[in-house]
């Protein structure tokens, strides 16, 4: 079978979408092809924030920016490892990618007051905010039939905008059970959910297809270029021909184990992404022989595991638990080893420090030690507590009961808590400097933001808990390399025509990453450059 297009998308996250959308607003005829059964990718799964630095909404808020600034920020994160021209372009075309959609689409953006990015105390930060962007609540009731045909979170609840939770204002202020009523009567979505139905309704109109349960499988070549790719829907082969281009949209390799191992910098208990991100579009754009970068990075994060049958994924990815008040995180010698309340992303570097005398990770194994107060104030793992311990945590009437049951040296976490907490009636974290960023204090409790105890506190209170941390990812960044079209380069640094990679198939920010949004600010933004370039192609 074969059928022809102009653009040939692979893959329905944000990226892919927004690749669609450009393209055909621009005049292409454009076919989305997703491998799973459902659209939406990692990004249905995700909160839906965007991190876009010197956005038009900033102004409101009385924040400012500057592309230099934002580049600054962001090559300071790289250690010199990424192309500052690609950081660049970015920097100066994430703004615009947000126009479009508000302008093309009426998408109701909204930058989000108080926000801090995740290094705000580095240069170009923004301990103010104004980088981070959420978009209104999305009726999924005007998507008819294409509703049941987006992929749901096992993570976050759809009827929350992110500025109703914790991490999204200085005091979250959750809507009324009325009001939860009323967004369910209509459907109204939040979140990376939210996202991809505000996405998919613009591609809808614009005239994009979509095919699901379809595989990429190959990429055609008449020897210059990608003529087409070869999509499997289970009934057979079909070679689809899109003459302006094919762009991968395919979401990481987190899920393939041989490339996790083969590229990545340390070893991956599970990925907390979506199964389908298996590498797709990398293994099609190597045999084009496609040059590579960033392989060795990922969107890190703590990860813990969970009885069966709590979430589809046996698995729950674990931030505001560590930053909050009375908790610190300890390695298998009973020390802390790291400001705890840093963003999950940098926390994954902490796992995988060498002990060299070992020959092992220095910490791991990880836990987060609790008292009986945070746990009864907070619960755990955004499940608040109803009087008995949850099944994930460990549980024991002293520390030295605790180390104990944990296999850890009794005296050396006798001995941590003891610093601790010391340090906390101090006011100062001496080891590893927790609190000192805004970042710090926008985090832990959300009812003392900005304050120093909003994430420093005495573990103090018997029982004490613990809750074991395994390195996990969201999705890895390495991919093809691309140029400031997000067109793929060959090994000879030649543009492969007619190839494109976006989103997590292609991310060119290697170690950096900006804030809350890191992840959908840049792969939407490539998504749009390789939309609108692969569309004013002429016939």
């Amino acid at each position: 079978m074969t059928q022809s297009c102009d653009v040939a998308v692979l893959g329905s996250g944000a990226a892919g979408l927004t690749a669609a959308f450009a393209a055909a607003s621009e005049g292409a005829q454009v076919s989305v092809f997703e491998k799973h059964s459902r659209i939406g990718g990692t990004t249905a799964w995700s909160g839906g924030w965007i991190w876009v630095p010197n956005n038009s909404y900033m102004a409101a808020l009385g924040a400012s920016d500057s592309t230099e600034e934002a580049v600054t920020y962001l090559m300071n994160q790289s250690r010199g490892m990424v192309d500052e021209h690609l950081i660049r372009t970015f920097v100066q075309n994430a703004p615009r990618m947000v126009d479009y959609l508000a302008e093309r689409a009426d998408f109701a953006f909204y930058a989000v007051v108080g926000l801090p990015d995740y290094h705000p105390h580095h240069p170009g930060g923004k301990p103010q905010g104004g980088r981070s962007m959420g978009l209104d609540l999305f009726p999924f009731d005007r998507l008819g039939e294409w509703a049941d045909r987006v992929e749901v979170s096992p993570y976050y609840a759809p009827y929350l905008r992110g500025d109703e939770l914790g991490i999204g204002k200085a005091v979250p202020q959750p809507p009324s059970p009325e009001e939860i009523a009323r967004r369910q009567e209509r459907d109204e979505r939040g979140g990376g959910v939210g996202l991809v139905g505000a996405l998919l309704e613009a591609c809808l109109k614009a005239g994009v297809t979509f095919e699901t349960n379809a595989s990429a499988t190959e990429l055609l070549s008449d020897g210059t270029g990608v003529t087409g790719v070869v999509i499997d829907s289970g009934d057979g082969r079909t070679e689809v021909h899109a003459k302006h281009g094919v762009i991968l949209a395919t979401g990481g390799f987190d899920w393939n184990e041989e490339y996790r191992r083969t590229f990545l910098r340390g070893p991956v208990h599970k990925p907390a992404s979506i199964p389908t991100n298996t590498g797709d579009g990398l293994r099609m754009a190597m045999k084009m022989g496609a040059a590579l970068q960033n392989m060795r990075e990922a969107w890190w994060i703590p990860v813990t595991d969970l009885p069966e049958g709590i979430n589809s994924m046996n698995l729950d990815m674990i931030n505001a638990d560590r930053t909050r008040p009375r908790s610190i995180m300890i390695n298998g010698k009973g020390k802390r080893y790291t400001n705890e309340a840093a963003d999950y992303n940098t926390i994954g570097g902490a796992f995988y420090q060498e002990d060299v005398n070992t020959f092992d990770y220095a910490n791991l194994p990880t836990w987060i030690i609790i008292d009986d107060t945070n746990l009864k104030r907070y619960g755990s793992r955004g499940t608040p507590y109803d009087g008995t311990t949850p099944p994930w945590l460990v549980e024991a009437p002293t520390i030295r009961d605790l180390a104990e049951r944990l296999g850890i040296p009794a005296d050396a976490l006798e001995h941590t808590v003891a610093r601790w907490n010391a340090q906390v009636a101090a006011g100062i974290d001496d080891d590893f400097h927790r609190g000192e960023s805004a970042h710090d204090r926008w985090w832990g409790d959300p009812y003392r933001k900005g304050e120093l105890d909003g994430t420093l506190g005495p573990i103090e209170n018997p029982p004490f808990y613990a809750m074991e941390l395994k390195p996990g990812v969201i999705g890895t960044k390495g991919g093809p390399k691309v140029d400031d079209r997000a067109r793929v380069i060959d090994l000879d640094g030649n543009v492969i025509d007619n190839l494109y990679a976006v989103g997590n198939a292609s991310s060119p920010t290697g170690t950096g990453y900006g804030g809350v949004g890191g992840t959908l600010g840049p792969a939407m933004t490539w998504g749009w450059l390789a939309g609108v370039h692969a569309a004013d192609k002429g016939d």
